[in-house]
């Protein structure tokens, strides 16, 4: 199984959409929440150039926003 992180917020609708997406497929994920976690936000960036989530990072492939067909492909599913 493939290592997923979402970099997201309490507050953003498309990062608790990708959430639940991931637990629909049964994809184990790491959630860092970025409006409480400075060093997770700088961590964000610096693999993104990104402030906006979600940022997913599936095994160093790096989406911006929530794209199924995007985490699907990255995924193999």
């Amino acid at each position: 199984m493939k290592k997923v992180i979402i970099y997201s917020t309490s507050a953003c609708p498309y990062c608790r959409m990708a959430k639940d997406f991931f637990n629909e497929i049964k994809i184990e994920f790491i959630n860092y929440d970025v409006g409480i976690d400075k060093e997770k936000l700088d961590e964000m960036v610096k693999k993104s150039s990104q402030i906006g989530v979600p940022v997913i990072d599936i095994e160093g492939e790096i989406i911006i926003g929530f794209d199924k067909e995007k985490i699907k492909t990255a995924l193999e599913v």
